[in-house]
């Protein structure tokens, strides 16, 4: 899918990658592709990973300590806060954590 994307056109986080690679991780085929895949992405000129830093980390857990109502994980708050700092309205996801935040989750089912 990222071929069909223009250089730097998506943008994702360390932290959304740790989190895929932990989902992946008890499964050893799927982990070994997982790894590959993630550092493929890493080289990758139409994907720009922003590294994780203490910056990111305070930013995404002071909107995790603002929305004690909600489902949000830590990662998905840091990855909302990522995407407000740099501008970006649509995001990758079927989550609707996004769009209760007002991002355009693209790949959401409309349907029901």
């Amino acid at each position: 899918m990222s071929r069909s994307f223009r250089p730097g056109s998506v943008v994702t986080t360390d932290e959304v990658l740790s989190e895929v690679l932990t989902y992946f991780a008890l499964d050893v085929q799927l982990r070994i592709t997982a790894g590959y895949d993630a550092k493929g992405l890493l080289v990758d000129p139409a994907i720009r990973v922003i590294s994780q830093s203490r910056k990111s980390f305070e930013e995404g857990l002071r909107l995790y300590c603002a929305r004690p109502d909600k489902g949000y994980s830590l990662t998905d708050c840091i990855s909302m806060m990522t995407m407000r700092r740099e501008g970006l309205t649509d995001v990758l996801t079927n989550d609707r954590h996004f769009e209760q935040e007002g991002f355009r989750a693209v790949f959401r089912d409309r349907s029901n």
